[in-house]
């Protein structure tokens, strides 16, 4: 008697090339320079027919691509979820690179730091190109998207207002969106962990690296930490975190906190309006219940969309930030067939 769906469908592969980083040379951390790129190639897969679409998969904050090949007691990993999806004809056959962006810090935004590393220059003037150079896939933005959720759907917005001749359509998944809501109630949480270090974040980094049982507060802090080094970076090893928050009594330090607040997508809309409404596919969601409080800067930034006039698609789920992934089910295809779609020549 069958009670755990097997997976029935044809079979793409995964092929992993060895890249090595210019840009990511010198970093701070240390991080490596070599890493492996992985990339699914769907069923059937020629180098000969026409190119494929790339969705290109963002991981989320203390997850990276190759976490995303990782077996599953339940449910799917991405490609297995890519099979079924191709599989059922839900899905056209794409190409799905997931780039291994970790850091130090647990993680990324895919934004360029002299705190973190030059993450966005390591994915669109380094990965892009040299996918390109290695698989059958469409090298225009229109045949090219992002998704992601969480950090990596942050990273999806935010690579489409930066760097628009790259990306032509992305899927955001709960993206970092309203700092004010997402993070700052973090604040708390991290100065009350950095003051069992005396305020010094690198010692805790030191620690929290040889823990064997970090808890829900050590990888709070460490996100409040990353997300320091991400938005308002400093020029040297010594500088690199600067807290917008006094330890002792958790007041803000406007002037730290602005340079944050100038990375939240809110804030960004208006000046990268062309941009975003220059997208084939500019798809949004996020859980009503979801645990940072993305739900109430994503619906602020879906209104400005909309009174704006950009168009976009927009649900509203019931869930919160975890277990996500089902979502990918309806995101993807959207982004897909809108690239498809893009790339059909015009009669």
């Amino acid at each position: 008697m069958e009670v755990r769906p097997q997976a029935k469908w044809p079979e793409g592969k995964v092929v992993c090339f060895s890249h090595h980083s210019d840009v990511l040379e010198g970093n701070i951390w240390s991080d490596p320079v070599e890493r492996d790129f992985n990339v699914y190639l769907p069923p059937g897969y020629s180098e000969s027919g026409d190119a494929y679409v790339a969705l290109w998969d963002f991981a989320a904050f203390t997850n990276s691509g190759p976490g995303h090949l990782s077996w599953r007691n339940q449910g799917e990993n991405l490609p297995q979820r890519l099979d079924r999806l191709i599989g059922s004809g839900e899905l056209p056959p794409v190409v799905v690179p997931m780039p291994d962006c970790y850091s130090s810090l647990g993680g990324n935004q895919y934004v360029n730091s002299s705190s973190v590393g030059r993450y966005a220059d390591y994915v669109v003037d380094e990965l892009v190109p040299f996918l390109s150079g290695q698989v059958n896939v469409i090298d225009h933005r229109d045949g090219r998207g992002a998704f992601g959720k969480s950090s990596g759907g942050y990273g999806a917005l935010i690579h489409a207002m930066y760097y628009p001749e790259t990306w032509g359509g992305l899927a955001t998944h709960a993206g970092d969106i309203g700092f004010e809501w997402v993070y700052r109630p973090e604040f708390p949480k991290a100065a009350a962990v950095l003051s069992a270090f005396k305020g010094d974040p690198y010692l805790f980094l030191k620690k929290f690296w040889r823990n064997k049982n970090p808890g829900w507060p050590d990888y709070s802090t460490l996100m409040t930490l990353a997300m320091a080094a991400s938005y308002d970076p400093g020029e040297t090893p010594e500088t690199a975190i600067r807290l917008p928050f006094d330890l002792h009594t958790c007041e803000l330090d406007m002037s730290r906190w602005s340079q944050w607040l100038s990375h939240d997508p809110l804030n960004l809309l208006e000046s990268y309006a062309e941009q975003l409404a220059s997208l084939h596919m500019l798809y949004i969601d996020v859980g009503s219940r979801d645990q940072y409080n993305i739900q109430y800067g994503t619906r602020a930034f879906v209104k400005r969309l909309e009174n704006i006039g950009i168009g976009h698609h927009f649900e509203e789920f019931d869930g919160t930030h975890s277990g996500m992934d089902w979502r990918l089910d309806v995101s993807l295809p959207k982004l897909a067939k809108a690239l498809y779609t893009a790339c059909e020549p015009v009669d």
